[in-house]
Order: C-alpha cells, then sequence, then structure tokens
C-alpha cells in the first residue's frame, strides 16, 4: 500500500500512554496537554530564536514574546497562543489571562507539532484504559471534528466500540535515529563505513565548533549529528544532538535554556530512558565546548576507546 509520496506528506506520531478519564472533555484535555508538552519539548523547532538561550531577564522573555509574536501572525496563529507557549517552554510558568477555547487550541497545537517536524499533520495514539474505550472515542471524534489530531485507539480498551473501524496493523520495524529528523538534519546515510551522517544545528555554533574538532580525530568515525531516536515503535521521537549508536555513545550540547524547569525535568527523563536502552549519555554545556573544546574531545574520546575496548572483549551494553 502507498502511504506517501515524499516524507512530507507522513503524519508526526505522538503516543499518549493510558489514563482513565471519566467524560470526553477529559480526554480531549490529556490529549491537548500531550501535544503541548511535546510542543515545549521540540522548541526551538518552532521558534528558532531561542536556539542559543534565552536570558532569564524582563528583556529576554519579551524578545521571546516578540519572536513568537512574529511567527503567530506570519503564519496566522490564534491571539497570543504562540507567545504564551513559547514563554512557558522557557519559564514552566502559564501567562496569565483568558485560554483559548478548545477547539481553537486543538487545532492550533496539532498545527505546530506537525509542522516543528516538517510534517503537514499529526497523528494521536491513545491506549484507552479498561472500560473507558467509549469515551475515548468519543473524546477522539471531538479533536477531529475540530481540526485537532486524528487520533487512533489503541490496544485491548479500543476493541469493540460501536460506530468505531477497527483495523488490525503489522508495525514494520523502525530504524533507530533516522525517522523524524529536523529537515535542516535530514541527508542520505552515506554507504562509506564511518562516514559522517547528518550534521550540526546551523544555528549552534557550539555543535559546529565540535564537529571541527571532532574532524580532526580518527576515533570519531561513526558518528551521527541529530537524528532522531525512538525506545520502541510507539514511544515520541526524541532529537539526539550527537550519537554514536554502534558504541551506543550520546552527546548532548545544552544551552542555557536547559537550567530552565522543564527543560531540566524533560532531559532526566530522556537520559534515563537511554540508560535504560543502553546508551552513556555524555553532557556537556555551550560554554564548555567553547571555551574549552579540547578537553570535550578528549573526555568523549576517553569513553568511545573504553566502549570499542568492552565490545572487542566481548562485553556488550544494553539492547541490540
Amino acid at each position: 500500500m502507498l502511504i506517501a509520496r515524499d516524507h512530507s506528506q507522513l503524519a508526526a506520531v505522538v503516543h499518549r500512554p493510558a489514563a482513565r478519564v471519566t467524560l470526553p472533555v477529559d480526554f480531549v484535555h490529556a490529549a491537548l496537554d500531550r501535544l503541548e508538552q511535546v510542543a515545549v519539548e521540540v522548541l526551538p523547532a518552532w521558534l528558532p530564536e531561542v536556539a542559543d538561550g534565552v536570558r532569564p531577564d524582563t528583556s529576554g522573555l519579551a524578545a521571546v514574546r516578540a519572536a513568537a509574536a512574529a511567527r503567530s501572525r506570519r503564519d496566522r496563529y490564534p491571539g497570543s497562543f504562540l507567545p504564551d507557549l513559547a514563554v512557558f517552554a522557557v519559564t514552566a510558568r502559564r501567562p496569565s489571562g483568558a485560554q483559548l477555547p478548545l477547539r481553537t487550541r486543538a487545532a492550533a497545537l496539532a498545527r505546530l507539532v506537525a509542522g516543528a517536524f516538517g510534517r503537514r499533520r499529526v497523528v494521536l495514539l491513545v491506549e484507552p484504559a479498561a472500560g473507558t474505550g467509549a469515551v475515548s472515542a468519543a473524546g477522539a471524534a471531538w479533536l477531529v471534528q475540530h481540526g485537532g489530531p486524528v487520533t487512533w485507539l489503541l490496544g485491548a480498551g479500543a476493541v469493540g466500540l460501536e460506530a468505531v473501524p477497527e483495523f488490525s496493523v503489522a508495525l514494520p520495524p523502525v530504524p533507530r535515529a533516522a525517522s523524524l529528523a529536523p529537515p535542516w538534519a535530514a541527508r542520505d546515510v552515506p554507504s562509506a563505513p564511518g562516514a559522517v551522517v547528518g550534521r550540526p544545528h546551523p544555528a549552534s555554533d557550539a555543535e559546529k565548533r565540535l564537529e571541527a574538532a571532532l574532524a580532526a580525530e580518527s576515533w570519531a568515525v561513526g558518528r551521527r549529528w541529530n537524528q532522531s531516536y525512538r525506545s520502541h515503535d510507539l514511544a515520541t521521537p526524541i532529537r539526539l544532538d550527537l550519537v554514536w549508536p554502534d558504541e551506543r555513545c550520546v552527546v548532548e550540547i545544552d544551552g542555557p535554556e536547559h537550567c530552565r524547569p522543564v527543560h531540566f525535568e524533560a532531559d532526566r527523563q530522556r537520559d534515563v530512558q537511554l540508560q535504560l536502552d543502553g546508551y552513556a549519555v555524555l553532557r556537556f554545556t555551550n560554554a564548555r565546548v567553547t571555551h574549552d573544546v579540547g578537553a570535550v574531545v578528549r573526555q568523549i574520546g576517553t569513553f568511545l576507546r573504553e566502549r570499542r575496548r568492552d565490545m572487542a572483549e566481548g562485553r556488550q551494553h544494553g539492547r541490540r
């Protein structure tokens, strides 16, 4: 079956685990909260002006609101939706003021998340808790009718619902660190062993500086920049700044925004999942890379050489 003619026609897929809801409106609120969480996590994909960090003062936040307002006018997002979301993403505090109508928020979040991944639409995968299938189906129908995400109900809680089409789907294997990469990171995977895949973020001087230093090191072969990773087929994709997939080593370069509570918590969650999957996560700040790239490169090299020695001696790390 032909799914899409090109990658831009594929949907961005967001997974929401099982949750117990008693009313369709509860389902809608939970679905939109999940989309908002994804939108916050993928910043600066939809607001490149914050890629290099934001000063935690009044003028810094004013600049964020101004950039988001300009994007909002250009792309015709409703009211203060983008400025308020941008401030929330940076500070973890919701601006005061009237909330958007539910249907307006649903359509805006669906469009924003899809666009952040370079897609035209977003699909929300939901596992209804036992006994909540009918309520979930009513909430999903409301979302679709009002311009929100296409919603698929999965698992035993979605079986046998009246007036809901039912399909059995065999999921194909999804390559690690491949799908849903940002458009500027997309490159054909070269056939030459050890060749570099992807490239540093165009707005990150720290990533460019690190790549320039790594390019001079023979041990740095096999690296991949800004690739997407999923722990399993239904997990929400995350973007890895730099990864050596064979050695299961991830390097993250953090700007000042990663000190904000919402970013800090999201970083800890993804680090734990990566470690459960057998990856080591090495984190460095932009300032560290900028001012002492030699030390950063030495530390990465030390880890990779030790990991390769373990692999050569038959000591494996994580899942394969």
